[in-house]
């Protein structure tokens, strides 16, 4: 069974968000501030973090920053701002989702889900024999699920690396952000723009020496992004 933390300081939400996760079959954990939820991981298996942004003690921001130095579990944010820049910061700090507060529960359970079925497919290798896609310095070996840069390992959230994965596997095509957002997140892509573009922002600063002047990732300026062929 999957286990879900729930992190918030409204127990009236985490006791809501409790009932449909368990309808679905999960296991819950529960935590009402940031300080709370990274002591629940130290000490337990969790498969995906649902946390709060506006906390005490210790806010969603700053909890996932920490959680990130040690770990690559699907997080969702939770936030009733609903300004652009606060969606941007949490994806910027490692979040891999975010879902603006009022939400309906059934959707918070689907992305749980999404988010579960690509993390689960990222930690299972393959039964074939490797996989290996590589571009200059850059590889990726899709049955460790490992990323290498000039020989280097480079850690990726499972949002980034299936992103890095489809222009990789797809060297030379120039993929638009609704084409990347539709194949990573499987849903039609509404204001994607942002959220792309974040993510391939992490994901230069991770494989590129100079993310300003990149050597894989490239900008198609007004189509989309691209990896070159080798």
């Amino acid at each position: 069974m999957q286990t879900i933390l729930v992190c918030d300081d409204d127990r009236e939400i985490v006791e809501a968000i409790d009932i449909y996760l368990q309808q679905e079959g999960y296991g819950v954990l529960k935590a009402y501030d940031g300080e709370e939820a990274l002591a629940i991981l130290r000490e337990n298996e969790v498969h995906l973090l649902i946390m709060d942004v506006m906390m005490p003690r210790l806010d969603g921001i700053r909890a996932t920053l920490k959680i990130r130095e040690e770990s690559s579990i699907p997080i969702i944010i939770l936030s009733a701002k609903t300004e652009d820049s606060d969606k941007i910061l949490g994806l910027n700090i490692g979040a891999d989702d975010y879902v603006e507060k009022p939400f309906n529960p059934l959707e918070l359970v689907a992305r749980v889900k999404s988010q579960l079925r690509r993390y689960t497919q990222l930690g299972n290798a393959a039964e074939s024999g490797e996989a290996v896609y590589a571009v200059g310095g850059l590889a990726i070996n899709d049955d460790l699920k490992e990323v290498t840069v000039d020989g280097e390992s480079v850690k990726l959230t499972p949002i980034e690396y299936n992103i890095l994965l489809l222009l990789v596997k797809n060297q030379g095509k120039v993929f638009s952000i609704n084409q990347i957002y539709e194949s990573i997140w499987n849903e039609d892509a509404i204001g994607a723009d942002n959220t792309v573009a974040v993510h391939i922002r992490h994901i230069r600063e991770k494989i590129e020496i100079n993310p300003k002047e990149p050597r894989y990732l490239k900008v198609v300026w007004g189509v989309g992004y691209k990896i070159d062929k080798n």
